[in-house]
């Protein structure tokens, strides 16, 4: 094998990763294949809502892993799963870099830094938004399905 064709090769994997659509990007600029669009809402602390979010999530991906996009929309108690340290971070994260956008309701945070005079540590990966109601509103506008589990 002659030296150039070993480069092409070599360069071979960083090429295709550039060139094929990253779900991330996808969840920031919209999936334009989805036929499924599904926005959760996510208003309330408890940790059964937290892991019904994201069983539901991973089922739409399993059922249409190409044509579905997900929104999660965290509000009032529910901003809890999408703080740095929650214990779901690691299912949080999974989703996220499966396509699956989790939006952060900045005026539910600007509540509890009033409350307690600090902010919490927000998972970096989150899109924060200024109202996750008028979020879930717009999205619906959009043709999304509301679920809140």
């Amino acid at each position: 094998m002659t030296m150039r064709r070993r480069a092409v090769l070599a360069a071979l994997p960083a090429m295709l990763a550039t060139a094929l659509p990253d779900r991330r990007a996808r969840a920031q600029s919209g999936n334009p294949f989805a036929t499924h669009k599904l926005v959760l809402q996510l208003s309330d602390a408890s940790i059964d809502k937290q892991k019904m979010i994201i069983s539901v999530a991973n089922s739409v991906l399993k059922k249409w892993p190409e044509t579905s996009q997900i929104d999660v929309v965290a509000f009032g108690p529910g901003v809890v799963l999408l703080y740095a340290d929650s214990p779901e971070r690691v299912a949080v994260d999974s989703l996220i870099h499966q396509g699956v956008r989790f939006d952060i309701c900045m005026n539910t945070i600007n509540t509890i830094i009033r409350r307690t005079g600090h902010a919490p540590d927000i998972n970096p990966l989150v899109h924060k938004v200024d109202y996750g109601v008028p979020r879930i509103m717009q999205l619906v506008a959009e043709g999304y399905t509301l679920v809140r589990p």
